[in-house]
């Protein structure tokens, strides 16, 4: 079955359905390249999706080791390169909760968000640069 549908609406513009949810969202070319900006470009959605996938495994290992880390806020910043065009690196800090984490709980959390999906599946070319602030 398929995951999603994505329809070209005109103006360099795209509506993706989640096919299971039918959770909506816009795309739009970056105002670099020909776009107006008003939403996510398609190169936002892959460096969020970094930083939300590395959220969610950390959130998997926090909720099996009896950890609260509800209210990490990650700040994502996308480098683009040209020639061809294309993500060349992706910035993530992740703030972290106040909490008392011990060394190892910080090493196993860092560990789930370095080797999540999303990071696994990315072109090893795209510098993927990981800070945490505890």
């Amino acid at each position: 079955m398929a995951t999603s549908k994505v329809t070209y609406v005109g103006n360099l513009r795209t509506e993706a359905k989640h096919l299971r949810s039918g959770t909506q969202i816009i795309t739009d070319a970056p105002v670099d390249n020909q776009g107006k900006g008003e939403a996510f470009s398609p190169t936002d959605l892959t460096s969020t999706a970094l930083a939300a996938c590395m959220v969610t495994i950390m959130g998997i290992r926090a909720r099996d080791k009896g950890l609260a880390i509800e209210g990490v806020e990650t700040s994502i910043t996308k480098t683009m390169a040209s020639n061809p065009r294309r993500i060349s690196k992706i910035e993530v800090t992740l703030k972290m909760p106040a909490g008392n984490y011990s060394s190892a709980d910080k090493k196993v959390l860092e560990a789930a968000a370095t080797t999540c999906p999303v990071a696994m599946s990315l072109h090893p070319d795209i510098e993927q640069v990981v800070i945490f602030e505890w």
